[in-house]
Parts: C-alpha cells; sequence; structure tokens
C-alpha cells in the first residue's frame, strides 16, 4: 500500500496528492468542484449523521468515534476496497471539509485502512 495522506479540501490540490477522494457527506462550503481535483466523492465512507453530531469534533469524544466509526465502517466492504485499491494503485489523499485539522472522520479512516491493509488475507 502506498501512502495514505488527509487534506482539508481548502488546501490547494497537488499532483503529489496522488488519488483525491472526498471522505465527507456533504460539500465543503465554497469550494468548487473543478478546484478540488478529486478522483472520487464517496459519500458512503463518511460516518452515520448521528454519529457525526455526537461527535461534533470533541477531542474528548476522539477515541469513542473512532470506535463507533470503525464499527461503522465494518458494513462498507466495498467501499473499503475501492479505497484499499487505490491507495495500491499509488498514492491517496483523503479530503475532508471540518475546521478542526486534528479531530476529524479522514484521520480516523486514514488509521482504518491502514489497519485493514496489515490485515492478513
Amino acid at each position: 500500500m502506498s501512502d495514505v495522506r488527509i487534506k482539508r479540501a481548502y488546501r490547494a490540490a497537488r499532483a503529489s496528492d496522488g488519488a483525491r477522494v472526498l471522505v465527507d457527506r456533504v460539500w465543503p462550503r465554497g469550494v468548487a468542484k473543478d478546484r478540488l481535483r478529486l478522483t472520487d466523492w464517496m459519500k458512503d465512507v463518511a460516518p452515520s449523521d448521528e454519529l457525526r453530531r455526537w461527535f461534533g469534533h470533541d477531542p474528548q469524544k476522539c477515541e469513542a468515534f473512532r470506535e463507533a466509526y470503525f464499527d461503522e465502517m465494518a458494513d462498507k466492504e466495498d467501499a473499503v476496497s475501492r479505497l484499499l485499491d487505490l491507495a495500491a494503485e499509488g498514492d491517496l489523499t483523503l479530503i475532508y471539509g471540518a475546521k478542526d485539522e486534528t479531530h476529524h472522520n479522514a484521520a480516523a479512516l486514514k488509521v482504518y485502512l491502514e489497519r485493514q491493509a496489515r490485515r492478513p488475507i
């Protein structure tokens, strides 16, 4: 598996990003579609609305959010396979829109993908 990175949607796209996949359920406010230069927009890998609202980017809820999010991801095998395939082909950048640059779903998803890539077949 190549590098999996995370990047805020409001930062400039670069060729070194590799495949760029938006992993939020909603489009980042005020960002033109052509500016993001996405490979894909995978709404289905975003946390459920209920989980997202509960979390609210609260650092104290980060571990519990991650565990609940990983539970949700276990039911999304096709989407996870797609992301792992993209990472196997080259660098993958998970794009997110949250203001908090530390506590967000893309950071948790990166960890989840790295764990999945290490699992024996």
